[in-house]
């Protein structure tokens, strides 16, 4: 199972804020963000927009910060975007040291085909656990391979890391596989034809109407 690694930055402190500053800051190419945690007060920063954009297409990344010559690790909390032109405009970081467990949600992922004409639901699409900051799985891979109805995987038969900690209810419906029910298309087409004709014969039964009332 793969492990979120520590990614160096080298960061810039940063002291003018507001909006007008941040548009400098990202029109620079770099992102602002701020850094907190562990009874620290909170450290605002810049960082290289680029290299973190290439970073976070996988979650919960911990991220190794050059603040000033010191080193120090961070997990990435909270990403703010635009919702339009879905810009990177600001990053929560939360300090976070070796040895250290933190609770995060890591994605699922489906692997292999269950059983011919059979479909698998994926019911939850993270589950959250409490793991070493260092060593965050990139996401838990479930087998449906060969899965026949009526399967159930619960959170509780996910297989985890070492030392990592199930936080999600055990009883978690994670993925469930169903047969799709048959549709007999002919009945849908004389439905659909009888509901058309019926329709019709209401609109002629008022335009006989119409014109009943205008003779009248």
């Amino acid at each position: 199972m793969a492990e979120a690694t520590s990614n160096h930055l080298v960061t810039e402190i940063r002291d003018s804020f507001g909006k007008g500053a941040a548009r400098k800051i990202r029109s620079a190419g770099k992102i602002p963000a701020v850094i907190y945690g562990h009874g620290t007060d909170p450290q605002h920063v810049t960082l290289p927009g680029h290299e973190v954009s290439l970073i976070l297409r996988k979650s919960n990344q911990v991220l190794e910060l050059d603040i000033q010559g010191k080193t120090q690790l961070a997990l990435v909390k909270d990403v703010q975007k635009d919702p339009v032109r879905q810009i990177i405009e600001h990053i929560d970081l939360v300090v976070v040291r070796k040895g250290e467990k933190v609770t995060v949600d890591v994605p699922v992922h489906l692997e292999g085909e269950s059983f011919a004409g059979t479909i698998a639901n994926l019911d939850a699409n993270t589950l959250s656990v409490e793991v070493e900051a260092t060593h965050i799985p990139e996401r838990f891979i479930v087998s449906i391979e060969g899965l026949e109805e009526g399967k159930h995987i619960l959170a509780k038969d996910v297989e985890l890391p070492a030392g990592a900690t199930l936080l999600s209810d055990p009883e978690l419906l994670v993925v469930g596989i169903t047969t799709p029910q048959a549709v007999d298309l002919g009945e849908a087409a004389e439905a659909e034809a009888a509901e058309e004709a019926a329709e019709g014969e209401a609109a002629s039964d008022e335009a006989a109407e119409a014109a009943a009332e205008e003779t009248e």
